[in-house]
This record gives C-alpha cells, structure tokens and sequence, in this order.
C-alpha cells in the first residue's frame, strides 16, 4: 500500500474527493478542513492500493492539484485493515508488479542528475577499478561495479526514451558523458601518479591479467551479459520488491572498461585502450537497450491487465443492470 497526503485548495476538494471515490483502491480516506496553511486549503489523507496509483496519481494530475497544492507519497511497510485488504483485491493485478511512472521518474530524476557526490563516485569507481585492472584482482573489480553510480543515469535514459521526453534524456545522457569524460581524465593523472611511485607497472598492465582481461576483450557474450543485467536493473527500480542497489550493484563492466581504457591511454597502450572502449559502448548499449524494452513490455502487460478489469467491470456492472430490470 501506498500513503498519500494530499494538500488541497478549497475550490479542488469537490474534484479531488471525486477522483479518489471513482478510483478502485484507495481507502483509509480522512479529510482535514482547512487544516494546511502554506500553501492554504484542506488536508486530505488516505492509502492507495500500489497497483492502482498510476491511476490515482494521474487523476489527481488532471485536477490541477499539482500545481496550486502537493502530492506527497509514501510506502506502507504494514498495514492491518480489512478495507485496506478489499482494497488490494479490488485493485487490478499484483502490487509487486504494478508499473508507477510517477515514482520511476521520480527515482530516475535523482540518480541521474550531475552533481558532484555523482562525480566523485564516479570517479573514485574507476580509480578503484584501475587498481584492480592493473593488479589483475577481480575482488577490486566488483567492489567499483558495486560504488559506481553509473546505473542512475542509464535507467533514467530509458525511462525518458519509453516516456519520448527529451529533457530527461539530455540529462542522463550529460551525466554519463560528462561523468565518465571527468573519471577517466582523473584516472589517467591517478595512473601516471601511481606509476611514477612505483605502485603500479607497464610490465603488470600488459600482463596475462586472467582474471580481469575480459574487459578490454569484449565479444557476443559481453552484449548478453549486459542485456541481462539491464533487464534486472530495470526490475530492481519498477518493483516493489527490489531496490535501486541493485541496478548500481549489477552494472556489468562500465566502470571497469572506462578505468581500464583510462589506464591504456596513460600508458599510451592504444590496443587496450579501444578495446575497453568498445566494451563500454557495448555494456552501455546492452543496457539501454534491455532497459528500454523491459518498461515497454511492462507498460503493455499492465495496460493489458487494466483493460481486462475494465471490461469485467463493465460486464458485471451490466449484469447488475439487467437483474435489476428484471
């Protein structure tokens, strides 16, 4: 379940109070006259099943409520009520899979907007992920693939690519282009600095590296494993059942091809260099990609899902007429 708060202007309440009575799901309704000051007007609370919020949230939308009071949205870890739990049955589909634009873009907003926690992340996954190119140590490796924040902006491009809005888009695609631009010229200044003490070796760079070589030598299985990973990382920011972690957690080889890219060129070992490169456009694309067609294939399953509850509804609502002529 989802809770809402709702700040409404006197003049809305009538339409507000409407859009929730019309909408299947919400309960828990509690209307608090003039009980907001700034901005003024009514208080009203109540909880919203999550499968039908996209439906809720759009109609509070279309009342203008956005732009003249708020919409606050927080999630239920525990509710006991039974009109809350006829609610859940009322509403179409299952809460877990149910597809909320409103917190998606929310979520997306924030982890794909350039600032400078974002960029020193960035950059301190790539230093980290040079370390572990360069002392062949896929433990290193990992950890970068785990602290890199590369996931936000990537998640948040395909959302804006299913959503065609261009704003959004330019964001995450400057995120990413001037966040990976920035990591990798600082990592090319940590590598000549870490090599002149004598800490890290052209002799250990152009090594056998079994364990991390994989990255500068992509192939048909780095697009596979970065599609799949891109599916999972969608996933974690639709569901209810999954969090943000684990998109940033599974970010496949990003971090590691730019680090590993960045440390070639301070070596001037152009080989490595276009080869990590590749592999980052290809982990990238993999995951714009996957990405792009999880959300269409959950947006059509779950406008599929609302459309077969509206035609039960209007059989049933039918039905009810005619016994009732009867």
């Amino acid at each position: 379940m989802l809770h809402l708060r709702l700040i409404v202007p006197a003049d809305l309440r009538d339409p507000v109070l409407s859009c929730l009575d019309d909408c299947v799901g919400v309960t828990h309704v509690v209307l608090l006259p003039d009980a907001a000051v700034r901005p003024s007007g009514d208080v009203v609370l109540c909880d919203v099943a999550r499968e039908s919020a996209d439906e809720v949230l759009a109609g509070l939308r279309e009342t203008g409520l956005t732009e003249r009071g708020a919409i606050d949205v927080q999630e239920i870890e525990l509710t006991l009520s039974k009109a809350a739990d006829e609610a859940e049955r009322l509403a179409p589909g299952e809460g877990a899979d149910a597809l909320v634009w409103e917190s998606v873009s929310e979520i997306t907003h924030e982890e794909s907007t350039l600032t400078w926690v974002f960029l020193a992340f960035l950059a301190v996954a790539t230093m980290l992920a040079a370390c572990g190119a360069v002392l062949d140590s896929a433990i290193l490796v990992v950890g970068a693939m785990a602290v890199g924040p590369e996931f936000g902006p990537l998640a948040g491009l395909c959302v804006a690519l299913v959503q065609r809005r261009s704003r959004p888009a330019l964001r995450s695609l400057n995120a990413l282009m001037t966040g990976f631009a920035v990591a990798m010229a600082l990592t090319v200044v940590f590598t000549l600095l870490m090599d002149g003490l004598g800490l890290f070796t052209l002799e250990e760079f152009d090594g056998a590296r079994p364990n991390t070589s994989f990255i500068w030598q992509p192939d048909a299985t780095s697009f596979v494993v970065a599609f799949l990973a891109g599916i999972a990382g969608l996933l974690s920011v639709t569901s209810a059942k999954a969090g943000m972690m684990v998109g940033v957690a599974i970010s496949v080889t990003t971090v590691p091809a730019a680090a590993n890219a960045a440390v070639a060129l301070g070596y001037g070992d152009f080989r490595q260099f276009w080869g990590s490169s590749l592999q980052l456009l290809l982990n990238m694309a993999g995951i714009v990609l996957a990405g792009v067609l999880t959300l269409l294939v959950q947006q059509a399953g779950w406008r599929l899902i609302r459309r077969r509850a509206d035609e039960a509804g209007a059989a049933g609502g039918a039905a009810g007429g005619r016994r009732t002529a009867g």
